[in-house]
């Protein structure tokens, strides 16, 4: 039950005072947002995209919506990332976050409530004489409008105004009544502070944080697929192209073969070697075709031009063959990169900072709820609705209530388990960041060893080659004087075809080695000049929240 307190003076003083102290110390929220000194980045909130937008560096490419495609490697990565079905679902989702943080808000939205009634009572009373019964009727109106809010601070204002007019047959006059009426109540233990009562709030902010994260994630991702497939695409043309003209040289050689057999300076057992190796080169030819076909799918479905019907386009490669010279720093140096600019670790420490809020929250909760109220109100008294709102102003007529309500679970187990569950999945999270570390060193330090080894495998590759081509010339001049056989010439055009195809292979590795490494390091966005959310690295406090 709320005790009564009965003050003495000028009511209309003493509201004035409680309505200037509210103003002074209930801080809007959206100043206490900006105070907060582990809040993210603002971001304009009349505009939700520009959050996820992507921008490279360069004009978009428009590629021609007929006819075939000439792409650069360039025209390729500006393609996927205008029109790449898969990157135009993943940008909606930090809008769709972003609501959240509006829902968020609304806690601290100022509720409007009215309502009106009126009613009319026929009835049958004892007359002022009490001796006899008559007829009443009593026609009543009521009216009431309030505004409430809820701050930050803890702190529900409510401010309400009511007006009650009754017109009774048995009464002469009709009897209005109005009040305006202040009610504060302050959270002085459970709910208490802006810390605890933003914290769902800032916990959505950090969400759509993370999904900054997660979409400069995939767009790196998506960054090295792109590329991946454009080089896998240009090398298994070049395989269709090596594989021809291998073709070409064993057609020849089978020409000649049959010649010298016709003429006979050649047994005809020669002939099956040289046919088996024209079969095999044919069966090499329409696998290539066939793997070249696929990556031309895969390749469109990436970069997903306009126009006519996707999988019809034919494409044309437009590629520099210069291979990329590159001098890598210290391992160490790409691994503390990594660490900073890796989305994963960066997604990793904000859930630490969202274990933090938790703690804060289910901290507060394991405090009693103590509230402090006070109400102030002021009536008027007439004979109509205006003039008791006119009356309203009679120092002589006013209400003050004053006191507190406290509640208190007995054992308060749901708190303590919600308090311990939170350190504990705070700890987890500290030795989940460790486990991401180590994977990124990992990771960064593997691909770093393979950038080197497909490096060095060039020039390897290409001396194999030359060894190899030496040996088929020399087997073909001896063929050709009768001190070697087909079956020696084919197996070094075999050995040929080989080292060339290795040869190309070893460049593209080179170059897939590079997109890879760039993309565990976190940087081949930047590296391609592509602009996307998420560039800042995420610091972590050490300070103590238990």
């Amino acid at each position: 039950m709320k005790p009564s307190l009965i003050l003495n003076g000028r009511s209309e003083i003493l509201l004035a005072t409680v309505i200037f102290s509210l103003l002074t110390a209930c801080v809007s929220t959206e100043n206490l947002q900006r105070k907060m000194a582990s809040g993210p980045p603002e971001y304009p909130k009349e505009s939700l995209i520009p959050r996820s937008e992507i921008k490279p560096d360069a004009p978009p490419y428009r590629a021609p919506s007929e006819g075939p495609l000439r792409l650069s490697i360039r025209d390729a990565i500006l393609s996927a990332f205008e029109n790449n079905q898969a990157l135009v679902l993943e940008k909606f989702n930090p809008s769709i976050q972003q609501t959240v943080e509006d829902q968020e808000l609304a806690v601290f939205d100022p509720v409007l409530e009215a309502s009106v009634s009126a009613g009319r009572a026929k009835e049958r009373r004892l007359t002022t004489s009490g001796t006899q019964t008559g007829d009443s009727t009593t026609d009543t109106f009521d009216g009431a409008i309030s505004l409430s809010r809820f701050f930050p601070t803890g702190t529900t204002v409510d401010l309400e105004g009511t007006t009650s007019t009754t017109d009774s047959s048995l009464s002469p006059d009709p009897f209005s009544q109005s009040r305006l009426g202040l009610t504060v109540t302050q959270a002085l233990l459970q709910g208490y502070g802006t810390e605890f009562n933003l914290a769902s709030l800032r916990r959505a902010e950090i969400d759509t944080e993370i999904s900054l994260y997660e979409l400069r994630g995939f767009s790196e991702t998506l960054l090295s697929e792109v590329e991946t497939a454009y080089w896998d695409y240009a090398l298994a043309q070049r395989q269709i192209e090596i594989v021809e003209e291998s073709l070409k040289v064993v057609r020849q050689q089978l020409a000649e073969t049959e010649e010298m057999i016709a003429v006979g300076t050649m047994a005809e057992s020669e002939l099956a070697a040289v046919q088996a190796e024209v079969a095999a080169q044919e069966q090499a030819l329409i696998d290539a075709r066939s793997a070249a076909e696929t990556a031309r799918l895969r390749l469109l479905r990436l970069i997903n031009p306009p126009g006519t019907p996707l999988y019809e386009r034919e494409v044309e490669l437009l590629y520099d063959p210069t291979i990329p010279e590159l001098k890598l720093d210290d391992v160490k140096d790409h691994v503390a990169l990594s660490l900073r600019m890796l989305p994963l670790v960066n997604q990793t420490k904000l859930g630490i900072q969202q274990n933090d809020l938790d703690i804060v929250r289910t901290r507060n909760g394991l405090l009693p709820r103590l509230d402090l109220f006070i109400s102030l109100g002021k009536s008027g008294y007439a004979d109509s609705f205006s003039g008791s709102v006119s009356d309203i102003t009679n120092e002589n007529s006013y209400d003050v209530l004053a006191g507190v309500n406290l509640r208190y679970p007995i054992f308060n187990r749901d708190a303590e388990a919600q308090h311990r569950r939170s350190i504990l999945l705070r700890e987890q999270a500290e030795e989940a960041l460790k486990n991401v570390v180590q994977l990124v060193e990992l990771d960064v330090r593997s691909a770093y060893i393979e950038v080197r080894r497909s490096k060095e495998q060039i020039a390897a590759s290409a001396a194999t080659r030359r060894f190899e081509e030496e040996k088929l010339r020399t087997e073909t001049e001896k063929f050709k004087v009768g001190r070697s056989t087909s079956i020696l010439v084919a197996q070094a055009q075999r050995d040929v075809l080989a080292a060339r195809i290795s040869e190309v292979e070893a460049i593209v590795n080179y170059l897939r080695a590079l997109i890879s490494f760039y993309r565990v390091e976190g940087t081949l966005l930047a590296r391609r000049g592509i602009a996307a959310p998420g560039n800042e690295p995420v610091t972590l406090y050490n300070k103590s929240v238990y």
